[in-house]
């Protein structure tokens, strides 16, 4: 029970998939791209050039079948060509993302950075606050990542006050509440993690609602806000069971664990560790062992 993309994601997807008036190669190469044939998705594109070699929406799909196949540098020629070729703001939006979404893979984020910021101009010229929204998130990515956390933060405040729904505002407040957590405000913190796992409450799917519950508690454990604590990350162990989610299962029990220990409950601590590492060798999940081993450290 983990989420594999964001509705955010799916929702440029969509975009994409449906924005242009494509020639029938361009769609299929669409086609292929959307049942994860990346080779037949170029081959479909390469005819599409080959009958108009200026046909924005073939180098589009061009350019994300190369990323498929992580190869960022040719997905950046063909990004960079249908930016070339495009003369509507919104094309130009989609354009820039995609040229800023390469630049980042390929570790190239002073370029990834000015690109996201001429989609931000692109979206506004075309009126389009989904997308100025998205814009704003890319930036803050970028520069979180690069952990320039002080950069993050007024970005993801910006796409706060673009968000269209609760889901979008929950997505917005978590990353607040994470570089606030980075900037060591854990404080603040809370109070945008909270808002977070309100929204998704009432409109995130059930890994968001979960995802957002253990990082609450993980926020009131820094604060030492214990009964809190406990409280929200009882109620997600529990969530998780009843779901079969053993992904949060063992992250809420680790957390709950950090709790038991400064309470002074080292047995209970132990319990709860020992559970959380059970379920990632049950699992399999090597990732989530190392997380484990790496944030109850010295715990007792």
């Amino acid at each position: 029970m983990k989420l594999q993309i964001t509705l955010s994601s799916i929702f440029i997807i969509l975009f994409l998939n449906n924005v242009y008036a494509a020639s029938p190669e361009a769609i299929a190469c669409k086609t292929a791209l959307d049942k994860g044939d990346a080779v037949v998705a170029l081959k479909q594109a390469e005819k599409a050039l080959i009958n108009n070699n200026k046909e924005t929406e073939a180098y589009i799909c061009q350019g994300r079948a190369l990323m498929v196949t992580t190869k960022f540098d040719s997905a950046l020629s063909s990004f960079k060509q249908a930016n070339t070729l495009s003369t509507d703001a919104f094309d130009k939006t989609i354009a820039t993302l995609l040229m800023g979404r390469s630049y980042h893979a390929l570790k190239q984020d002073d370029l990834a950075i000015t690109s996201f910021q001429q989609m931000l101009e692109n979206a506004k010229a075309a009126n389009n606050q989904a997308f100025e929204r998205v814009a704003h998130n890319e930036l803050g990515d970028v520069y979180f990542e690069s952990k320039q956390y002080a950069q993050a933060l007024p970005e993801y405040m910006a796409a706060t006050k673009l968000a269209a729904n609760d889901n979008e505002r929950g997505e917005s407040y978590e990353k607040v509440a994470s570089t606030h957590h980075k900037l060591n405000q854990n404080d603040l913190a809370v109070e945008y993690q909270l808002k977070a796992y309100l929204m998704h409450d009432t409109a995130g799917t059930l890994d968001q609602y979960a995802h957002s519950s253990v990082e609450l508690g993980r926020y009131y454990v820094v604060t030492k806000n214990y009964p809190s604590a406990e409280n929200i990350l009882n109620k997600i162990i529990k969530f998780a069971k009843e779901q079969g989610g053993a992904y949060y299962e063992a992250q809420g029990s680790y957390v709950l664990a950090q709790v038991k220990a400064a309470k002074g409950d080292i047995a209970t601590a132990k319990r709860l560790v020992e559970n959380a590492k059970y379920i990632a060798k049950n699992t399999n999940d090597k990732a989530l062992d190392a997380e484990i081993d790496q944030e109850t450290a010295g715990l007792f």
